[in-house]
């Protein structure tokens, strides 16, 4: 049981790191200061839940015959091989222009803001205290990124070209959303994880509502084959782990 929620911690961590990761890229390249500040608090958020999951891994990890010599957070986060990192394919797509970091965010906050809600009631106390901590930050991200998708949308011709552009790019990536196997089933049998389809509906409505608001269609259902939580990743993950490991590379147990 405590390899399975070791997993689950870390899918839900990798998911953290890697979109705070993306979105740190923006710091000091925001189109207007505002959205400057805006998106690199909401890395940090990302960085800090990131941490607590990861911090709880190591824990569990400590009685676990899994990822030998990664014993810390740290090690955990900098120091694993692109096949053992197990996030979403959507959240290492490349930021792009500010209409594909906005629908990338969308996509994901829409469906983080119900899945801590429902994490909440884990049987896990660790799991559902990080829960309980983590949905406020995600109110706000999802305020922010839906309210931009619908001023994109709803704007000029050239923002709703753009922001439909990002929509087609990501689509085929939230069908990943929902991937569940039988780490989740059994989790899911103890009363500890979510039931990803029971989300399904809040989520498709999160987007179907902010779509009609911003003058925006549900694209055409469109699945993507290579699979992150089995470690199956696009090329792009790839450029962010050599950037975000350098220093725990170059310099082994380095602490600030």
């Amino acid at each position: 049981m405590k390899n399975n929620i070791f997993t689950y911690t870390l899918r839900i961590a990798d998911d953290s790191l890697i979109l705070g990761q993306r979105l740190a890229e923006l710091c000091g390249h925001g189109p207007i200061l505002e959205e400057d500040i805006a998106l690199t608090n909401i890395s940090l958020d990302f960085i800090g839940q990131a941490t607590s999951l990861f911090e709880y891994a190591a824990t569990l990890k400590a009685d676990l015959e899994v990822l030998p010599k990664l014993n810390s957070a740290d090690d955990l986060a900098f120091l694993r091989f692109d096949r053992q990192y197990v996030n979403l394919l959507l959240v290492e797509q490349p930021n792009g222009d500010f209409a594909q970091t906005i629908a990338r965010s969308f996509f994901f906050d829409a469906f983080r803001i119900e899945f801590y809600a429902a994490l909440m009631n884990s049987k896990d106390e660790q799991l559902a205290a990080i829960a309980e901590k983590s949905l406020k930050e995600t109110k706000y991200h999802y305020k922010h990124s839906a309210e931009w998708m619908i001023r994109m949308g709803d704007g000029t011709e050239e923002s709703n070209m753009r922001v439909n552009k990002a929509i087609t790019a990501l689509w085929k990536y939230t069908d990943e959303l929902f991937f569940m196997d039988d780490v989740d089933s059994a989790l899911i049998a103890e009363g500890i994880a979510v039931d990803l389809n029971t989300l399904k509906d809040a989520w498709s409505n999160r987007v179907q509502t902010v779509f009609a608001e911003a003058t925006l269609t549900v694209p055409e259902p469109k699945s993507v084959h290579f699979k992150g939580r089995n470690g199956m990743h696009t090329e792009h993950l790839g450029y962010i782990l050599a950037e975000m490991q350098y220093m725990q590379r170059a310099y082994p147990g380095m602490k600030w």
